[in-house]
């Protein structure tokens, strides 16, 4: 026997978790599919014959209505799999209905065939298995419209509503259809960061594979909802890592007026690749790399190269080249009580490979290379390590 304990928490299993909805959009939810409904059932009735052929709505567009405007991320809630699921799953039960003569199982065919056909044809969509069974229980009226009952009203009002949730996440400020922005490397550096380990797109579809089941989530929104977890958890175990714990302090810099033989020599000199550019106020105003120097002197190829180094020869010209005439004037700057983990989406995703510290004041007080950030980031792991011994 199960005590009343064991029986409480056996209920409680039923239960799903609490949606992450605030009140707010629960309301713009259902208003949305009151709206959406309304205007579906009476604006196709305004068309002659329609209200006497068709009806008013069939029941399954109320449960596309509950995807549409409650769930619109879900893989299941995409137009195709609305319109192409109901229509369908429509065209499988007026089959069913007409090569079967037992009610019951031609009902039971139907929905089983539809939901072959709707994966087969990548357009899964739950409400449309009511749409099979109205196809076969819906009586003589319904009957009667034969193969034309996938087109009107089931084609027709699945694709006003679609066509409304679009206007309407739109008015209200929401994405439909949903898209999500790809995340182009496969391993970023967040991902190998993190004292846990991290993961790529090909460990994700792997463990789906396995899985061997539906998850009525886009593999794109999971893969990004991890990579977001897994930096708030980085940003948490590193959180008192700052920028100036993990800088190069006092770094070389040179003045904007200076001329770029005196960069070139103190890159090649102290075997750096950029260099902060400062004013006479040693407030930053650019950055210098040897291949800006190089570009500018027609030491790299091109056509806009050749053209630089035919500028210099020519006769009457002042072949000499100041740093700020060569210099790249929008940096990335960092400060010092800057998290490290700032840093992260700067190296991973913009190319850079030097960040400059500045204070208040914008002048430069250090940088930070790529070997900096992952010095540090080993350092904190080592660090928790001991903690946790």
């Amino acid at each position: 026997m199960l005590t009343q304990k064991q029986m409480r928490a056996w209920l409680q299993a039923f239960l799903p978790n609490a949606t992450g909805l605030s009140p707010r959009e629960r309301l713009r939810s259902g208003v949305g599919a009151a709206v959406a409904l309304t205007i579906a059932g009476l604006s196709l009735h305004c068309f002659p014959g329609f209200s006497s052929r068709f009806p008013l709505l069939i029941a399954p567009m109320g449960a596309s209505s509950v995807l549409l405007f409650a769930v619109p991320a879900s893989p299941l809630a995409q137009p195709w799999s609305v319109i192409g699921g109901n229509v369908i799953a429509a065209i499988v039960g007026v089959t069913c209905g007409i090569a079967i003569s037992n009610v019951p199982i031609a009902g039971a065919v139907a929905v089983s065939v539809a939901i072959l056909a709707m994966f087969a044809a990548r357009c899964v969509h739950p409400p449309a298995g009511a749409v099979a069974l109205t196809a076969v229980f819906g009586g003589a009226g319904i009957h009667g419209m034969g193969y034309a009952f996938a087109i009107a009203p089931v084609a027709m009002q699945s694709t006003m509503l679609v066509s409304l949730a679009i206007v309407y996440h739109s008015l209200t400020g929401h994405r439909y259809p949903h898209r999500v922005v790809k995340v182009e490397a496969t391993e970023p550096a967040d991902a190998s960061m993190t004292t846990g380990g991290g993961f790529t797109r090909k460990d994700l579809e792997a463990v789906l594979a396995r899985r061997n089941e539906l998850i009525d989530v886009d593999i794109d929104d999971l893969e990004v909802l991890l990579r977001e977890t897994q930096l708030a958890a980085c940003r948490r175990t590193f959180q008192n890592l700052t920028c100036a714990d993990i800088m190069t302090t006092s770094p070389l810099t040179v003045l904007k007026e200076s001329d770029c033989s005196v960069a070139l020599k103190l890159l090649e000199r102290h075997a750096i690749k950029a260099l902060p550019v400062r004013d006479a106020n040693h407030q930053i105003v650019g950055i210098v790399t040897r291949y800006d120097i190089q570009r500018a002197s027609g030491t790299v190829t091109g056509p806009q190269s050749i053209g630089n180094a035919l500028g210099w020869l020519l006769p009457g010209k002042d072949n000499t080249r100041s740093v700020g005439s060569v210099m790249t004037t929008r940096v990335c700057t960092a400060k010092g009580s800057d998290s490290i983990l700032d840093l992260l989406p700067t190296f991973s995703t913009t190319g850079h490979h030097h960040i400059p510290v500045v204070d208040e004041g914008n002048h430069v007080i250090g940088m930070i290379t790529e070997s900096d950030l992952i010095a540090g980031l080993h350092a904190g792991t080592q660090l928790l390590q001991l903690e946790a011994a």
